[in-house]
């Protein structure tokens, strides 16, 4: 066999990438937590998607679990940053959990959208990806009164009692592009049709998927970190193929094929919303070691955006902080 030669000459490192203000609190409420009630707490879902977070808390104490019923009553449980259905947050109070909500505020309006229409006396049209766990929470605000449409094609195919009173909420990770046209088929299809006052797709999903739009073509391959349940991670890799790029999702540095490399001068590197920052760190280092050291940040958007913690994460920490010194 004919050894793979390193081609590879240029890292470009698009800005903004990887967490997220959401996932950046779903994760310090996790922590925040631990420090707080002491191990076990208990996690609904997993609290971002990324196995090496979930991972990482696991061994500071956190368990996680697929639903409310499998943790001990009384117990501490944090709801994940995808959001829940209503009944999950019945059911937890019926079994006297004592849960702290770590749902992304973003994806918090798009719920308060969900109720606001279904108030109103809406049928409700969800883009959105079936299974996922923020389609699922959002569709328990008013599951009588919402469909859901993945496609262009589930919107021709789409039946409504009274098309004059329609409105539409999204997923807040999905692709910018696909999601737009999407709702331009919608617009055609029922004319009355009404929206949030605000786009639902978050800034951290349309700032990422900028930057690759804009760097993929000066680069040869792209490499994403993220998990493969990670629905924003997905979006960035076919954001860049839909530019013309390889590209490859990636847990971490080794699963790097050398195949992928060969002939490769320039290599774009993306990270999911929930993906931290060591991973990348970890990949360039990689290429470090093969002898690139051309590797440049490819600057998009500035991102300043903050979400303060859930309320009982607050007021345990400010309790606790005469006595420890604590930082709110």
């Amino acid at each position: 066999m004919t050894p793979v030669v390193n081609t590879v000459e240029k890292l470009l490192l698009a800005a903004p990438r990887g967490y997220c203000a959401g996932v950046d609190r779903a994760v310090q409420t996790v922590e925040r937590a631990l420090q707080i009630h002491g191990a076990p707490v208990y996690v609904r879902k997993e609290i971002v998607h990324n196995k090496h977070v979930v991972e990482e808390l696991t061994t500071r104490g956190a368990i996680f679990v697929e639903e409310h019923t499998e943790v001990p009553e009384g117990a501490v449980c944090v709801f994940s940053a995808h959001g829940i259905a209503p009944s999950v947050r019945e059911g937890a109070a019926q079994r006297r959990l004592e849960t702290i909500d770590a749902t992304c505020p973003l994806v918090t309006k798009v719920h308060r959208e969900a109720v606001r229409f279904a108030q109103d006396g809406y049928t409700i049209v969800l883009v959105g990806h079936a299974g996922h766990e923020e389609v699922e929470g959002t569709m328990g605000e008013a599951p009588e009164q919402i469909v859901l449409v993945q496609d262009e094609q589930d919107v021709e195919t789409l039946e409504i009692d009274n098309p004059e009173r329609v409105a539409y909420i999204t997923q807040t990770t999905l692709a910018v592009d696909e999601t737009t046209a999407i709702l331009k088929r919608l617009r055609e299809r029922f004319p009355k049709i009404v929206g949030p006052r605000t786009d639902d797709i978050c800034y951290a999903t349309t700032n990422r998927q900028a930057a690759v739009k804009q760097m993929a073509s000066r680069c040869d391959l792209m490499l994403v970190i993220g998990s493969s349940n990670s629905s924003n991670s997905k979006r960035l890799v076919e954001v860049a193929r839909d530019c013309g790029t390889d590209a490859h999702l990636i847990d971490n540095a080794r699963e790097v094929q050398e195949e992928w490399l060969d002939g490769r001068r320039v290599v774009g590197i993306s990270s999911g919303a929930s993906a931290p920052e060591n991973l990348v760190a970890e990949l360039i280092e990689f290429f470090k070691a093969r002898g690139v050291e051309d590797i440049s940040e490819f600057d998009v958007v500035k991102e300043d955006v903050r979400f303060m913690l859930p309320k009982q994460i607050r007021l345990a920490t400010a309790a606790a902080a005469p006595a420890t010194g604590a930082a709110l």
